[in-house]
């Protein structure tokens, strides 16, 4: 048993467990939401991480994230440096997109403390222009800020190949809340890359090895499974058949020697009686 392995194992499924109560996703309709400042960085609650979403069907974060050198980052690049179309379409497909992320509490949910809101570039936009605007300025000041409407609508109800996030930047001043638990609570926030771990380069560089040299998948393995039991199957039928057709063959022996009051001589006369009585039956 590779300990190891197991270890690694049971540390991923503890970082997702903690990663999916950690996030907040817009739901369809409208929720209130209010920014608050990033204790780990009071200057800009803003994160801007970076993932490789194309591996394995998983995401990684990427190193560059932090300023690090990052294996497969430097592979998409050499790719799309080669001159070579489909070295560019997978270097695209490779390289690490960024994802932006801001503390949130979440009205009517103030009890669960501060969750992380991810999103794309057009959101990140609309929220820097509302906090360059005079008009608004900071969102997130604990005191002076304002809550946000933001409305989820489905790529179905939208009729687009994609889902469609609108905000609203309520227009009244307000504090975050007037409850010490949850000013506590805000305080007292986690800090992101505890949702996100960075992975080691040697951990990268394993990864954009095992994508390049992919093992034997589960469908392949789970073909030859059903292959191999349906010729254990047939092989079966055919002993099957030949049993019965070696019964059927003693039975019309004896069922020939009670009709016609005659016992053959020898073996070989039995064997041709009964081809002359089974040489139109078929079995199947």
């Amino acid at each position: 048993m590779d300990l190891n392995a197991i270890k690694k194992r049971l540390g991923q499924l503890q970082t997702t467990n903690n990663r999916t109560s950690s996030l907040w996703k817009p739901q369809p309709g409208k929720t209130q939401i209010r920014i608050v400042p990033y204790s780990f960085n009071k200057d800009n609650p803003f994160i801007e991480l970076f993932f490789h979403y194309n591996l394995s069907n998983r995401s990684y974060l990427s190193p560059i994230s932090f300023g690090r050198p990052d294996p497969i980052e430097e592979f998409a690049q050499k790719l799309k440096a080669s001159g070579n179309k489909e070295d560019y379409q997978l270097s695209r497909k490779l390289e690490a997109k960024m994802r932006t992320f801001a503390p949130v509490i979440v009205r009517g949910e103030e009890s669960q403390g501060v969750k992380f809101w991810g999103f794309g570039k057009t959101v990140y936009q609309e929220l820097l222009s509302v906090i360059a605007d005079p008009d608004y300025g900071d969102i997130t000041d604990p005191i002076n800020g304002r809550d946000i409407s933001v409305e989820f609508i489905s790529a179905e109800e939208s009729g687009a190949s994609y889902p469609k996030t609108n905000i609203r930047v309520k227009p009244n001043q307000s504090p975050i809340s007037d409850e010490p638990d949850i000013l506590e609570k805000v305080k007292k926030q986690q800090d992101i890359t505890e949702i996100y771990q960075e992975l080691s380069y040697d951990d990268m560089t394993e990864i954009l090895n095992e994508w390049l040299n992919p093992k034997e998948d589960a469908k392949e393995v789970t073909t030859k499974l059903i292959e191999n039991a349906q010729d254990a199957i047939i092989q079966e039928k055919q002993a099957a058949l030949a049993e019965i057709k070696k019964n059927v063959a003693e039975l019309s022996i004896g069922i020939a020697e009670s009709v016609i009051k005659k016992e053959l001589s020898n073996k070989k006369d039995q064997l041709e009686l009964v081809e002359g009585i089974l040489k139109d039956v078929t079995l199947n």
